[in-house]
């Protein structure tokens, strides 16, 4: 549980359909939202009313879907669309992910402090490394190892943290009446050299109302704990047990008092991707109507997640598992997901019903009415598992606003979520210390 008392929630965006590749075909959708800014800058508008700490736009530079029936799960380009939003909105953090592994550290500082001057201190970047041949390839290049990818990802924080404290907070002076307008003293070189990465600075950009914008990772494992535990003031997570969850939260607060960080400075946040309706049935039945095409193509993967690779296929989907078939099933030790499955499997739902409760999604998916979804948050949120989450809803629509009317009443009236913002920045908002350049905390 944060410090406080009260989760902290983001809100995922992306395309501007929704979580389900299906969405943009659902009732109500303009299927061309891609290339609508308007549909995000409402969504965002929508999430702040729902005093949503902020927006996180994931970024993937080789995202290849099946365009012949799926969207793109990714925006035309996060910093741009982002900075359309910041003159539409007041309060609400933007939060964009870019790669440390194919941008350059000056590139990196100046986008994503030029969108906190534009937004007045509420601008976070997502870094994050990347490893898709298919990425590497648009940018003419091929996958680097791991620990090359990892080190230079360290040297471009640095660098970028560097830039944004290379333009001193008092050296923008504006005297007219002397003439003068800055103080050169104070808008000095970083002149750093790493063994991938450097640059020269300055940049020319002076600090925002929080300073400089606040930095969030999202990669696993023990070095992306590192980047985050050194880095970070917030961690987008991927987890779907709440023991999963509290493992991979206590490593990043390990992580950061290693690293000479108070680990309350770094904040954890599990995904939900909710499935809402006044019933459980009724919201089944929105999931089932998003999985129309999908369905099929799934139940061999819902097989193997069971240890049934052979036993599933299409023609059972409006069927429950035989009872041979439970009796056979097992939960795959590879996929988190699967002891979930097998649960709703023994439940006897149809294989149809079973996809529609997100088994195969990528976060947990509570489905039912407001007090479910707000159940599962609180539970998780109580046992320490996260200091909040990133909620990424089915169908960007209508399920932002059913969200924010329905779920958010709930936390509130259980106390565990604020009734209004508490500050005007997105490091207010989390909680995290001021900083200015690079943090002097990190050994």
């Amino acid at each position: 549980m944060t410090g406080n008392g009260k989760m902290i929630l983001g809100l995922h965006i992306g395309s501007g359909y929704g979580s389900q590749s299906s969405a943009w075909r659902a009732p109500g959708v303009d299927p061309a939202n891609y290339t609508n800014v308007d549909a995000q800058v409402r969504y965002a508008q929508s999430a702040e009313r729902g005093k949503f700490a902020f927006l996180f736009f994931p970024d993937f530079p080789g995202e290849q879907v099946d365009l012949a029936r799926e969207s793109f799960m990714i925006s035309i380009e996060p910093v741009l669309t982002l900075a359309a939003i910041a003159r539409e909105t007041d309060r609400i953090g933007l939060v964009a992910t870019a790669s440390t592994t194919f941008s350059e550290p000056f590139t990196i500082a100046r986008q994503f402090k030029a969108l906190d001057i534009m937004s007045h201190g509420r601008a976070g970047w997502n870094a994050v490394t990347t490893s898709d041949p298919g990425a590497a390839a648009n940018f003419g290049r091929t996958v680097a190892p791991r620990p090359e990818r990892y080190q230079r990802a360290h040297e471009a924080i640095q660098i970028v943290e560097a830039l944004w404290g290379s333009w001193q907070q008092d050296a923008w002076v504006m005297d007219t009446a002397t003439g003068r307008f800055a103080d050169r003293d104070k808008i000095r070189p970083i002149n750093l050299q790493g063994e991938y990465v450097a640059s020269r600075g300055p940049l020319n950009i002076p600090p925002s109302e929080q300073g400089q914008p606040v930095i969030f990772s999202a990669g696993g494992g023990a070095n992306g704990a590192e980047i985050a535990g050194r880095h970070a003031s917030g961690v987008i997570g991927a987890v779907f047990t709440i023991e999963d969850a509290r493992q991979q939260r206590e490593a990043l607060r390990e992580a950061a008092r290693a690293a000479g960080r108070d680990p309350d400075d770094v904040k954890f946040f599990a995904g939900v991707m909710p499935a809402l309706g006044a019933t459980k049935r009724e919201a089944l039945d929105r999931r089932v109507a998003l999985g129309e095409l999908s369905a099929p193509a799934r139940v061999g993967y819902l097989g193997q997640m069971l240890n049934l690779p052979s036993a599933l296929d299409p023609s059972q989907l409006d069927k429950p598992l035989t009872a041979s078939q439970l009796a056979s099933a097992s939960p795959n030790p590879y996929d988190p997901r699967s002891a979930r499955a097998l649960e709703i499997a023994r439940e006897g739902w149809t294989i149809r019903d079973i996809l529609a409760h997100g088994v195969i999604d990528y976060h947990p998916t509570p489905v039912g009415p407001a007090s479910v979804i707000a159940d599962h948050m609180q539970e998780w949120f109580e046992a320490g598992a996260c200091d909040g989450f990133w909620v990424s809803v089915d169908v960007n629509e209508d399920g932002i606003d059913a969200f924010v009317d329905e779920v958010i009443p709930l936390l509130q009236e259980r106390g565990i979520y604020h009734d209004d913002y508490e500050g005007a920045t997105l490091r207010d908002h989390l909680g995290a210390p001021a900083q200015y350049g690079r943090d002097p905390r990190v050994v």
